[in-house]
This record gives C-alpha cells, structure tokens and sequence, in this order.
C-alpha cells in the first residue's frame, strides 16, 4: 500500500509539475507526462516509482477512457464511418508491417521479426488520440468519428493479432496452419459473440439496472455503478471471450450512450480516468533507457520515421483516394501519427516468443515518446498545411478532391424550426414554456435530473436529456452552442451561475433568462451573464402590489406607475433585466 500511494503520489506530482512546464513553453502537456515518467524511473537519479503499479493504474485509465470514448460513439456513427474506417485500418496497418520488414531487414533482421514490430507500431494509442480530439475540440466532429472508427479497427486487429503470436510461435500443435486458421475463425466468433451479448443482453439490462439507481437519489451509488460496469465488463471481456478489455470497455460505454444516462455517466462517474490516464504516460516514460538508446540511436529514428511520417501518409493517401476532403486526411494522418499501449502489448508478447529484442523493445519506447510528443503538433499544423495548399489550386484539385461542408461542431442539422430553446427544468414552469416555445415557432430541447421525467420526453417523441446542466458536457450534448435561447426554468438550478457562463462560453450570442427564488440572487445571475432574471420573491410582491391598488381603484396609469417604482425598490441596480 505505501509503495502503491508513492507511485501514485510521485508520478502525478511529477505530471503536474512538467505538464505546466511544457504548457507554458507552448508544448502540449503530455511532453511533460512523459517527462515526468523519465525522471521517476529507475534510470534516473532520485525517487523512482514502482513501474508494475503505474503500468496497472494506467490500464485502469485506459479502460476507462475507452469506457468514456463509447459513451459518445453510437453504433450509427460506426456504421456510418465504415467505409473508411475499415479499409483504411488495413492499410494502414499493412503499410506500416511492411515497412519495418523491409527496414528492420537492413538492420539484419529477419523477415518474421520486422513483421511483428511492424504490428505492434500499426495500431496507435487510445489514450494519446482521444486526448487530442479533446483537446481541440473534435472528439465528436466527423473527423473524430472517422479517427475513432478507424481505432476500433484497428485495436480488433490487434486482437487477432494477439491470437495468433501463440499459435505461430507457440511451438505446440497450433503452429501448423490448420491451427492459424482455427485461431482466426475462433478469435472472429468470439468477438461477434461479445458484441452481440453486450448489445443484446447489456441494451437490456443496463438501462433498468441505471434506472433503478438513479431512482435512489445517491450520486455516489450511481457512480459506484458505472465504474462497476465499465470494469466489469471490461474484465469479462478479457476473461470470458479472449478479446482486450479495452474493446470490451468501449462496447460497455456505447450501450450506456444509447440510454438517457450518457451524460450523467460520462459527469458524475468518470472524472477520475483523466488521473488515471496520465499516468499511462508516466509509465512510458518511466521504460525508456537512455543507454540503450545510445547504442543503437538509428534504429529508433527508422522506426520513428514510419510511425510518423510511413503511417500518417499512408492513411493520408487512403482518405483522398475515397474522396474525403483534405482537411479530414491530414487531420487523421496527425492524429494517428503515434503509437502506445497496444504497441508494447504487441512488443512484450513477441518478447516471450523470441521474435523481439530488448533493443528493439526500447526504439519502441524511444518512438513512443517522440511520436506522442510529436503528434499533437503535428495535429495544430493541419490548418496551415491545408491554407499552404488551398494558395495552389492545381495541387488543391489534386488533393481535394470533394467538398464536404463540416462545420467542425458535430451537431445536427436543422429539424426544420428556424429558432431553438434550451429549457433546463421541467416542472410546471418547464412544461409551460416548452409547450409555448413549440407553439410559437421554437425548437425547443429539454435537460432534466428526472429520469422517469426523460424516459417519458423520449418516449413521446420530445428531445430530452438527463443531466446536470451544471456540467459543461451536459450543455454540449444538449446543442447550447447552436441555442437561441436558454432558459433556467427551475426555481432554484444547481450552480446557476456556471451554468450562465458555461452556456455564454459555448455561445456568446445565447439569451439567457433565468428564474430564481430569491432576490438576493439576482445580481451574481445578471454579472454572470444572465439577459433577464424572473425572482419568485418579486413576482410575489408585484402581484400582491397590483391586486391592493387594483381593489382601491386605481387606474391602469396608477398601476403602472406604482409597479415600476416597486421594480426600481426591489432592484436598483438592473430594474430593466429583473422580475
């Protein structure tokens, strides 16, 4: 356990302090993470963590961004990016085995040996590419939905590969090639297999187990529940149909993201797996050997110059040639430009079966760190690359060869209504508005913590989530950046303020009208960014006001007069925004 808290401990704080370093400095944070992996590590000097406890909580971060990445990757969005998902996965992957055999051949390598490096620095990394997309902002865009697609593609590849190592180089019965194609034939069952019983057996029971839980109130048993699921069916994935537990924990996160609790899911149970996943990289760095290194730097640059100039051209060349647009090409060219935890799966195997050298595992490690550290530049170059061609049309022509508008926000288009609402509550307020906005020409959306109150939305037909608006997640899914409107229609919303500025950050032009029980919260809600403020307290004492003067006689003059005297009592410093 103490070994455990130092690990745990010393790696973060290490991340923590290179990650702001490389920040500053314009680099991405990851530099740092794996930075900090190389001065924990046994071949530097100073605290050295233990790296069999930082590679295991790492596999806990990559299960659980796996878990994450499905939440929001729906199986239409699958099937809708398989006709470059899958071709360019096997091209990809060929181009890259190919490559290191011939490369590595130069080395006096053998031909089966450069064929399992080339393998393992096929596939990229989970963590490094979905880190990417989120930090720019396209996880959910066309382009991350063709990079994700491609990865799944590329990781159940990875798992056919893990079969047949064994079976090739087992040195058993198997090795003949009857036994390959059993190995194959049983790897491709067991895999439609698991895909079936998490969406048949999991569409059902998931969705009614999280129901039941979220109908207890507790936060802490909901999220108790998740990582539960996630976990679970990650390990019986792995323990029960022979597949990687990260395939298992993406296909667990997409039946969850077909059910109303996406959201809450993704919130309230997963904020840890960025902890987690850090120190993924911690645990790189904490491999490489500089000595080593030294020995043979050559080795290291060939392998690097495939994983980051062989692959992402090649898979630059696929995605043009099926008449994607340029932009879409190089992006995912960048971002899969880097290879991680699969690799050194891939790698270790092929250790324990001869066919790869400690030497060759630490160019593996050296490539890794490079290509991480390079891919998220190579990524923020996409833009200028593509103006640098734009400015010369023959070669523009050439390379982009269609036009596909992509607004570069994944949202949906227009369901015909030319204005749309936000409306986060839906209590007798609530349902008042909406039903109002929709008769008035509004589209509009409802976010609501009631999950029998979105089960009941979506069942007849309304656009409903369930979540906390609190969270930025929440407003994103909900389309805040495309809303005309928003309206806190609740008396009393959970952290109103954030969610002002939160909805004004995604969307400057967003209205925002906010209701309130109290008075005294009117002025933070307007300096938040609120447009209008209805206060319970001031609506009460108008109302009360008007019905006094109305049973005394007064003129429509006199009610006027005296309502926005009470206005500018009650509120003095915004009396045109407040009610």
């Amino acid at each position: 356990m103490h070994d455990l808290i130092l690990t745990f401990t010393g790696g973060l704080g290490a991340a923590v302090l290179l990650g702001f370093i490389s920040h500053r400095m314009g680099l991405s944070p990851i530099v740092g993470y794996l930075l900090a992996g190389i001065v924990v590590s046994p071949h530097t000097p100073g605290f050295v963590a233990d790296r069999h406890l930082a590679e295991q909580m790492a596999h806990i971060g990559v299960i659980l961004l796996m878990f994450g990445v499905g939440l929001h990757f729906h199986f239409k969005e699958l099937l809708a990016v398989k006709r470059i998902a899958v071709p360019g996965a096997v091209v990809q992957s060929a181009v890259a085995t190919i490559l290191s055999m011939l490369i590595m051949r130069a080395f006096g390598w053998s031909w089966t040996e450069g064929a399992v490096f080339g393998m393992a620095i096929a596939v990229a990394s989970t963590v490094v590419l979905t880190r990417i997309l989120v930090d720019n902002n396209h996880l959910h865009t066309p382009t991350g939905h063709i990079a994700i697609g491609w990865l799944v593609v590329e990781d159940i590849f990875t798992v056919f590969v893990l079969v047949l190592l064994p079976a090739i180089f087992g040195g058993d019965a198997n090795a003949g090639g009857g036994g390959i194609a059993m190995a194959l034939v049983w790897t491709t069952l067991k895999i439609g297999a698991l895909i079936a019983f998490t969406f048949i057996v999991g569409g059902w029971a998931i969705p009614r187990l999280l129901t039941l839980v979220a109908r207890t109130g507790s936060r802490e048993l909901f999220t108790l529940t998740i990582l539960v699921l996630a976990l679970g069916i990650a390990v019986g994935s792995a323990k029960f149909f022979g597949v990687s537990m990260e395939l298992g924990a993406f296909l667990a996160g997409m039946v969850v993201g077909r059910s109303e609790f996406s959201n809450r899911a993704a919130i309230d149970a997963l904020p840890m797996k960025d902890a987690f996943a850090v120190l993924f990289f911690v645990s790189v760095g904490m491999l490489f050997d500089l000595k080593s290194f030294l020995d043979n730097p050559w080795l290291a640059a060939a392998t690097l110059a495939i994983v980051v100039i062989g692959k992402p051209l090649a898979a630059i060349a696929i995605t043009i040639a099926l008449r994607y647009p340029l932009r879409t090409a190089l992006s995912v060219g960048a971002v899969l430009s880097q290879i991680g935890e699969f690799s050194f799966i891939v790698a270790t195997l092929g250790m324990q079966y001869g066919v790869v050298n400690e030497q060759a595992f630490n160019a593996l490690v050296a490539t890794a760190i490079l290509s991480i550290t390079l891919s998220p530049l190579l990524y923020k170059a996409v833009g200028p690359v593509e103006r640098w061609v734009a400015a010369r049309p023959a070669l523009w022509k050439l390379l982009n060869r269609v036009e596909i508008k992509d607004n570069g926000d994944g949202e949906p288009e227009s369901d015909g209504f030319t204005r749309r609402a936000l409306v986060v509550g839906y209590g007798p307020v609530g349902r008042t508005l909406a039903r109002l906005l929709k008769d008035n020409g509004f589209s509009p959306v409802i976010v609501e913590m009631n999950v029998d109150t979105v089960q009941g939305l979506k069942s007849s037909g309304e656009r409903a989530f369930y979540g906390d608006a609190s969270h930025p997640e929440t407003l994103k899914s909900a389309g805040a950046a495309k809303a005309d409107i928003l309206i806190l229609s609740a008396s009393s919303v959970s952290m109103g303020r954030e969610v002002i500025i939160e909805a004004k950050r995604l969307n400057p032009s967003i209205k925002v009208l906010v209701r309130t029980s109290y008075l005294r919260e009117a002025d933070e809600l307007l300096d938040a960014g609120a447009d209008e403020v209805f206060s319970g307290e001031g609506e009460v004492a108008l109302s009360m006001t008007e019905s006094v003067l109305r049973g005394f006689g007064a003129t429509a003059e006199q009610l006027d007069r005296e309502n926005e005297r009470v206005r500018r009592e009650f509120f003095p410093h915004h009396e045109p925004a407040v009610r």
